[in-house]
């Protein structure tokens, strides 16, 4: 029950500095895009593709996944 606790711990931890990075992040972009996201704006059209989003979420859920499986045994 005690490696449980800290491993919850740990992943909290973790999961808090993941999003004051993130947050940073988003406001040295003007709270916009990230960096490698797609934002074209062409007179009354706009086309938002976030291709650098849905790579960090990707990367991000994986890990978590990965970890959960990996703790799990």
């Amino acid at each position: 029950m005690g490696k449980a606790l800290i491993l919850v711990g740990l992943g909290v931890a973790l999961l808090g500095l993941a999003v004051m990075g993130l947050e940073a992040l988003f406001r040295s972009t003007g709270g916009r895009t990230l960096p490698g996201d797609i934002y074209i704006r062409r007179g009354n059209f706009t086309f938002y593709f976030p291709i650098a989003t849905c790579l960090l979420l990707s990367a991000v859920l994986t890990l978590a996944l990965w970890l959960a499986r990996y703790f799990k045994r």
